[in-house]
């Protein structure tokens, strides 16, 4: 049986405004398990304008205290489902299941370690000359984040993401790959079931146009994205255009060091492992 998922914003779950689906393929059989929303700009806007009013009426005034709490939640959550996510993600990207699981630790981690950070994003006095001048600097919340992440880890990249902007007081529109969308859907899941006001998370399938329609929309005060050099350099020409903060991960060349003293043979199988995982296409493979 194939599963048909929606979109998620505004805290309700929807289709795509023509109907239009993808596929999700398991690419192990080729056999489709699911059918994926292809989000229009229509959709992407209702998205952005969601978490505009969420931040505005809500999350803006939500202490640090309660911030972390959620995210604790989340963590929880997904400790409890980690069997069933880590199959999810293997059965969508292909990734081994014993890589898949671990990463759902990892990332029920990271949702707690930026949980600690929502109350310790402390602002500064900085010394001046005029002795009766007090200068003070705040850190305040973007606003909207747009987020686009990988296929290869879709859980893993999206809680380096997630997470953090969360913790710091913004409002977060998700667009993950079109090659594997599902994890990353269920993650709106258990953001729900935390009981994340409305608007705060958003989640918008769908291929490049819908990323387009993501990055280039005024709306958005941030961007980040995790992929090709080739989608990057786009991205970075929208920011740019419209003068918008840009985090990007688009891949490295990962050296392996093995010292003289090193045993070799194993040497040789993590650097097979760290080349081979995910047939070389991570941003961490040990490339050089």
């Amino acid at each position: 049986m194939t599963q048909a998922y929606k979109l998620f914003i505004d805290g309700q779950w929807r289709d795509a405004s023509d109907g239009a689906t993808i596929p999700a393929i398991n690419p192990y059989n080729q056999e489709v398990h699911g059918h994926i929303p292809i989000a229009t700009a229509d959709d992407v806007d209702a998205a952005v304008m969601a978490a505009r009013r969420a931040y505005d009426t809500v999350w803006s005034k939500t202490s640090p205290g309660e911030r972390a709490r959620l995210l604790n939640k989340v963590a929880d959550l997904l400790d409890t489902d980690a069997d069933r996510m880590a199959l999810l993600e293997t059965t969508d990207n292909g990734k081994v299941i014993r890589e898949t699981h671990n990463q759902m630790g990892y990332a029920a981690r990271i949702f707690r370690y930026y949980a600690a950070w929502a109350d310790k994003l402390h602002g500064d006095v900085v010394p001046l000359d005029q002795k009766d001048t007090l200068d003070l600097t705040i850190r305040v919340p973007y606003g909207v984040v747009g987020a686009i992440t990988a296929w290869n880890s879709p859980v893993a990249i999206l809680t380096n993401t997630l997470p953090a902007a969360l913790a710091a007081g913004n409002c977060v529109v998700l667009k993950p790959s079109e090659h594997a969308s599902t994890t990353t859907l269920e993650i709106a899941k258990l953001v729900e079931k935390a009981g994340f006001p409305a608007g705060v998370v958003n989640v918008v399938t769908g291929e490049a146009a819908t990323g387009k329609a993501l990055t280039g929309h005024p709306g958005v005060d941030k961007i980040s994205f995790t992929g090709s050099p080739a989608v990057g350099r786009a991205i970075a020409s929208a920011a740019g255009a419209n003068l918008k903060p840009l985090t990007m991960e688009l891949g490295g060349k990962s050296p392996n060091i093995v010292f003289d003293d090193a045993d070799f043979d194993r040497a040789l199988i993590g650097a097979l492992a760290g080349i081979f995982g995910a047939t070389g296409q991570t941003c961490i493979a040990g490339s050089r």
